[in-house]
């Protein structure tokens, strides 16, 4: 066999195989958002806080904003029963590479830096918790770009878990032409800290 045919069988593996790995993880996280109407309260809210920064005026961009009080209110109590349910996972089923591309089964056989999705989650669950309650006192329109801030970064850890964090750059800014570090610095102080002690491997 010439080395062209066992490349071209190589990259065929290794493509069927992340396929595989990564339809495992979005059907374990489908699985625990079947239940949820979290995505579609998500979808809501952004457009929502797009649509009221258009108003012409700030008294009825108040008026939009406070019409999402109870979606915000339930995408948190969401995000948070999202949270507990993948507490029941294994650690092993809910490592995260490092790396910034997917490589399958890393977290289980490679040498590399790993983080636990559920922790991450817990963070996002309180971070938006913290927001919708509005604990810093922010005038309406602050505390829905924090909200939506604290909405693309959870949904961005979400498409790292499940492709690759080379892959939730790309959704983030193609949907929302935000950048992950855009985002973590919108987010409120509680969720920045967290995160970044997530992604240093603290605590």
């Amino acid at each position: 066999m010439d080395i062209a045919s066992s490349l071209l069988i190589a990259v065929t593996a290794w493509l069927v195989l992340r396929m595989r790995y990564q339809r495992a993880r979005i059907a374990l996280l489908g699985h625990h958002l079947a239940g949820l109407r979290l995505e579609h309260g998500m979808e809501t809210l952004t457009q929502g806080y797009t649509r009221a920064i258009h108003e012409t005026t700030e008294a009825r961009q108040t008026q939009v904003l406070e019409s999402f009080a109870q979606t915000e209110r339930t995408v948190a109590a969401q995000a948070q029963s999202l949270a507990d349910a993948m507490q029941r996972e294994s650690e092993q089923a809910t490592r995260m590479s490092m790396l910034p591309f997917c490589v399958p089964y890393a977290e289980r056989f490679l040498p590399v830096p790993t983080r636990d999705f559920r922790a991450l989650l817990r963070i996002h669950a309180a971070g938006l918790r913290h927001v919708v309650d509005n604990e810093s006192h922010m005038n309406p329109k602050d505390r829905a770009y924090h909200l939506s801030a604290e909405l693309y970064l959870l949904q961005h850890s979400c498409h790292w878990y499940c492709k690759s964090r080379s892959v939730a750059d790309a959704r983030l800014a193609l949907r929302h032409q935000v950048k992950h570090q855009q985002a973590l610095d919108a987010v409120s102080d509680t969720t920045r800290s967290a995160y970044l002690a997530w992604l240093r491997g603290a605590g």
